[in-house]
């Protein structure tokens, strides 16, 4: 069963999306990790916890704070999907 052009081009727009909603989520998340992991080198703490509850913090706030334009997006997307069928 060959794939056509149409389908490759809508699995590219789905990950492309993806990866745009998804990449400052987890940028926030790795970058608050850099922080706690610096902190913790110089204070020679090694509790996990430390590292992943502030992670799960941020990464949650950056979700909800970004929510409205992650609902556009995909409204767009939907959208789009919607009008070539």
């Amino acid at each position: 069963m060959p794939i056509d052009d149409a389908t490759l081009d809508l699995v590219k727009q789905s990950l492309i999306i993806m990866m745009k909603i998804a990449f400052p989520i987890l940028a926030a998340g790795v970058v608050i990790g850099l922080i706690i992991s610096i902190f913790q080198s110089v204070t020679s703490i090694q509790e996990q916890t430390l590292a992943l509850v502030p992670k799960i913090f941020v990464m949650t706030a950056v979700t909800v704070a970004m929510l409205p334009w992650i609902a556009a997006r995909l409204a767009e997307f939907a959208v789009e999907m919607f009008r070539l069928h």
